[in-house]
């Protein structure tokens, strides 16, 4: 069976995070006229596509592909990694979201990771004050053109840009999208759904994983919701745009159904042999005392809203509800280890589902200029 050597999460997340860019292509322009940069590195006939910030107040998705990018330029041509694999990779496809949340996204606490080591989390206070995030119909995620669809038609600047430079890697074998969530008890895992009997060993690995850093997973149970099917402890199928679409119909709400266009999973389903896709959902704020193993989807909306009362009470109501409820910042290394984690067993799981043959040459496509 054809192996890829483990991603080293030390010297990835110990290295300088930007210098990937003097690698990287322009691939398009936000609606607010900043760049959108993307890396295309390797030869190999694995096709990887990665990208992060589709939701403005997801941060640490971004933070780990500039570093994984800024690692695979600095390996030789010969590497594995990048003989048998192409990458291409878009750390932050929502630039402008990520300009309105700087205000409390550059804005950290002390803290320490599961190791010991110094490490830094985000401000629960400031994240609750100016935290931003798009609407339904202005979501990056689910703004990916459809089948057939002309590219252009009523999609987001950042849609277009992002689905023409994936396209161009196709067949995709694996695609992640790396998100976050507000807070939960711990990581949450959300797979392929045709995949979920060709996973079991990712799954038993990372559950081990997150277990051995000292945190919990977020069991949820969304009954299907959106198109949420638990799988088990920790895991769940990933979101669907049909699922989205019928979950507003059914609540009268068809205009807000309309909204929704294909994910980057589902594109990326359309673009590959049967791809592994998978998201991440790393929690910025944990909390421990949020009751029982599996959570129910309205115990999190309750847990908002105190918050959200506490802080229009003042700063005084707010820290005694985050002390009561034992809400602490997760220390960003850890997720990011997480991140690249999930990244490193869904490679695993494609390699091991089926036989892979790896082209490490690809005549039929040049890189764009700039690319590695």
């Amino acid at each position: 069976m054809v192996q890829f050597p483990r991603l080293p999460a030390a010297e990835i997340l110990g290295g300088d995070p930007t210098i990937w860019e003097s690698s990287a292509s322009t691939i398009g322009s936000s609606r607010g006229g900043r760049p959108i940069r993307g890396l295309h590195a390797g030869s190999g006939g694995f096709q990887i596509s990665l990208i992060g910030g589709c939701h403005a107040d997801e941060p640490v998705g971004p933070a780990m592909l500039d570093r994984l990018a800024s690692h695979l330029v600095t390996l030789p041509r010969n590497h594995e990694l990048l003989r048998d694999c192409t990458w291409r990779i878009v750390p932050h496809v929502n630039p402008d979201g990520e300009a309105r949340n700087r205000v409390w996204t550059s804005k950290r606490v002390d803290t320490h990771d599961c190791l010991g080591s110094p490490d830094h989390g985000y401000d629960l206070p400031t994240y609750l004050e100016h935290v931003a995030r798009e609407l339904p119909g202005d979501d990056i995620e689910f703004g990916f053109p459809r089948p057939g669809e002309t590219p252009t038609a009523g999609l987001r600047t950042e849609n277009v840009a992002v689905a023409e430079f994936l396209a161009e890697g196709a067949p995709i074998r694996v695609h992640g999208s790396f998100h976050g969530m507000g807070l939960a008890p711990g990581p949450w895992f959300l797979l392929e759904a045709s995949w979920t009997d060709r996973t079991s060993a990712l799954r038993a690995r990372l559950a081990a994983r997150v277990a051995e850093m000292g945190y919990r997973l977020f069991d949820a149970e969304r009954h299907g919701e959106k198109g949420f099917h638990r799988i088990a402890p920790g895991f769940a199928t990933r979101p669907d745009s049909t699922a989205m679409r019928e979950f507003f119909k059914a609540r009268g709400e068809r205009d807000e159904a309309a909204k929704f266009r294909p994910s980057s999973m589902e594109f990326a389903r359309a673009h590959g042999p049967d791809p592994l896709t998978f998201v991440s959902e790393m929690p910025l704020f944990l909390t421990p005392s949020l009751g029982g193993d599996l959570v129910e989807h309205h115990q999190l909306q309750e847990l908002r809203n105190r918050l959200q009362e506490a802080t229009a009470r003042g700063a005084e109501s707010l820290t005694q509800v985050q002390a009561e409820l034992e809400i602490s910042p997760m220390p960003i290394r850890d997720q990011m280890v997480l991140q690249l984690a999930f990244l490193d067993e869904a490679l695993a799981a494609v390699l091991a589902s089926e036989p892979v043959h790896l082209n490490r040459a690809q005549p039929e496509h040049t890189p764009k200029e700039g690319g590695h």
